[in-house]
């Protein structure tokens, strides 16, 4: 078994339904949800309020959990510049809305932001990024979902099933109610998240 990074991530909309995407890099990256990795003893939701103010420059409500994620990279396989397989990454990715109508700071370089339609995404988008848009948009919250890390291909297999939580009901793709905000939902510039190393690894994105 590979290493366990932990990071977090949003599906944050504004008041239209737009999601907002972020397209790290140069070239063709692929666009992503904005988020990052936990500092040391930080929660999921302060590190999810500070990483997607400091990779995108908007405030942020983080409004409900649409679940938890685990990436898998390629067993075995080792990514240009490491010693070793890439680790899989658990990613808290919360329901989250943006404050305001502009960014309460500009954002840092790094970071192309535009707003999408979820049901009109780009192309090249991670597959953490097209399952979570999908759970959110349809209302899904409590999400375990396994996504396999792809980093060279476009990644637009159809989605697999949620496992069940270990408590509560299970989640499945039947799901479509929007349950109330939950009390652990609740939330509490500088360098571009690539140069601080806080965000995660593009290589690790999937």
């Amino acid at each position: 078994m590979s290493a366990l990074t932990w990071a977090v991530a949003a599906v944050v909309t504004d008041d239209t339904g737009r999601v907002l995407l972020c397209q790290q890099g140069r070239g063709a990256r692929r666009y992503a949800l904005p988020g990052g990795r936990l500092r040391p003893a930080e929660g999921p939701v302060r590190a999810a309020l500070r990483d997607i103010r400091a990779e995108t420059g908007w405030e942020i409500e983080l409004t409900d959990l649409v679940g938890i994620y685990q990436v898998s990279g390629p067993s075995g396989e080792a990514a240009a510049g490491r010693a070793g397989p890439l680790p899989d990454v658990l990613v808290h990715v919360f329901r989250a809305r943006a404050a305001g109508v502009r960014p309460a700071t500009d954002p840092p370089p790094g970071c192309r932001l535009s707003w999408h339609s979820p049901d009109a995404l780009p192309e090249v988008v991670t597959p953490l990024t097209r399952a979570a848009v999908t759970d959110a948009t349809a209302g899904r919250s409590g999400v375990l979902r396994d996504v396999a890390c792809v980093p060279d291909t476009i990644a637009a297999a159809p989605l697999p099933a949620a496992r069940p939580a270990e408590h509560g009901r299970p989640t499945t793709d039947k799901d479509t109610q929007r349950p109330g905000t939950g009390q652990d939902s609740q939330p509490g510039a500088g360098q571009p998240p690539e140069q601080r190393g806080e965000a995660v690894d593009p290589s690790l994105h999937p």
